[in-house]
C-alpha cells in the first residue's frame, strides 16, 4: 500500500471515532428542571380554577392550598394536635417499613436461594400481591384492633412484595464465573451468600426497598381511612367529610414530604453502601 493511501486512512480515522453527545436537557441543572415542571403544574392548576374548569369544591386554588399549608405548618411548629397526628402516622410508616424489610428480606433469600421457595412459596406471594390490598384492611382491623398495629400490618403487607422480588433478583444477578470461583475455593453456601451473592445483588435489593418505601405510606393511610386512628389519615378523612378541600390538599402535601423523606433515606443509604454502582434513576 502506498504512503498516500496510508495518509488518507490516517486522516479518516479521527472522524470515525464515536463520541457521546449530551442532550440539551441533560445539560440543565436538576433544580432548574424541577422548578420548571412545578411552575407549569401550578400554572395549569391556576388556569383550571380561574376559568372555573373545575369546581372549587373539588379543586381549591393554589393560593387557598398554600394558605392552608401555612396554617398546618404553624400548627405543627406550635406542637398542637396535628403534630401528634403526624407523629402517629410517622411511627406507622417506620414500623411498617421495618417489618416489611425483615419479612421481605427473609422471604427473598428463601425464594432466591432454594428451589422450594421459588417453586412453592413464590406463586403464593404473587397471588397475594395481585389481590386488592384495600380488601385486607378490614381483616387486619378485625385481627389486630383499631390501634396502630393494624395500620403497621397493612403498611408492611403492601411494601413486602417489592422487597421480596428485589432480594430474589439480586441473588440471581451473580454471574456464573463468580459462582464457580467460590465453589472451587471451597466456600460454603453461607459464605457464598453473604460474601458474593448479597454484595453483588445490592443494587436490585435497594430497588425493591425504594419501591417498598413508596408503598408503605399508602398502606398506613389506607388503614387509617378504613380503621380510624389518630394520624394524618384520620385528619384527611374528617376534612374530606367537611368538604374542606384546601385542608385535604395541604395534609396530602405534608404526607408526600414524609414519603419523600423515607425514599431519600433509602436512596442515601444506597449511595453510601453501593457506591460502586451507578443508579441513574436516583440521581
Amino acid at each position: 500500500m502506498s504512503d498516500a493511501n496510508l495518509n488518507t486512512d490516517d486522516n479518516v480515522t479521527p472522524d470515525t471515532v464515536w463520541v457521546e453527545h449530551t442532550s440539551f436537557v441533560d445539560q440543565i441543572p436538576r433544580s432548574i428542571l424541577m422548578l420548571f415542571v412545578f411552575a407549569v403544574f401550578v400554572g395549569l392548576w391556576q388556569i383550571a380554577t380561574s376559568f372555573n374548569l373545575v369546581s372549587s369544591i373539588v379543586l381549591p386554588t393554589p393560593v387557598e392550598t398554600f394558605n392552608d399549608m401555612i396554617f398546618v405548618g404553624k400548627n405543627l411548629l406550635t406542637g398542637d394536635y396535628m403534630l401528634s397526628a403526624l407523629w402517629i402516622t410517622t411511627k406507622e410508616v417506620i414500623y411498617g417499613f421495618a417489618l416489611a424489610m425483615a419479612i421481605g428480606f427473609s422471604l427473598g433469600i428463601l425464594v432466591g436461594e432454594t428451589a422450594f421457595g421459588e417453586r412453592a412459596i413464590m406463586p403464593y406471594l404473587v397471588a397475594l400481591d395481585t389481590m386488592p390490598k384495600v380488601a385486607f384492611a378490614p381483616l387486619f382491623i378485625a385481627w389486630l384492633g383499631f390501634g396502630i398495629e393494624s395500620k403497621v400490618a397493612l403498611a408492611a403487607f403492601i411494601a413486602t412484595f417489592p422487597i421480596v422480588v428485589g432480594t430474589a433478583a439480586g441473588l440471581h444477578a451473580t454471574d456464573e464465573n463468580s459462582r464457580m470461583l467460590f465453589k472451587t475455593m471451597g466456600a460454603s453456601r453461607l459464605q457464598t451468600l453473604f460474601k458474593m451473592k448479597l454484595p453483588m445483588g445490592l443494587p436490585q435489593i435497594f430497588t425493591g426497598l425504594k419501591i417498598g418505601a413508596v408503598g408503605v405510606m399508602a398502606g398506613a393511610i389506607t388503614a387509617e381511612f378504613l380503621g380510624g386512628g389518630k394520624g394524618f389519615g384520620e385528619l384527611i378523612r374528617v376534612a374530606a367529610s367537611q368538604l374542606n378541600t384546601p385542608r385535604v390538599f395541604s395534609l396530602i402535601l405534608y404526607l408526600s414530604i414524609l414519603g419523600l423523606g423515607l425514599y431519600a433515606l433509602v436512596t442515601f443509604s444506597q449511595r453510601r453502601i453501593v457506591f460502586w454502582h451507578r443508579d441513574t434513576v436516583s440521581k
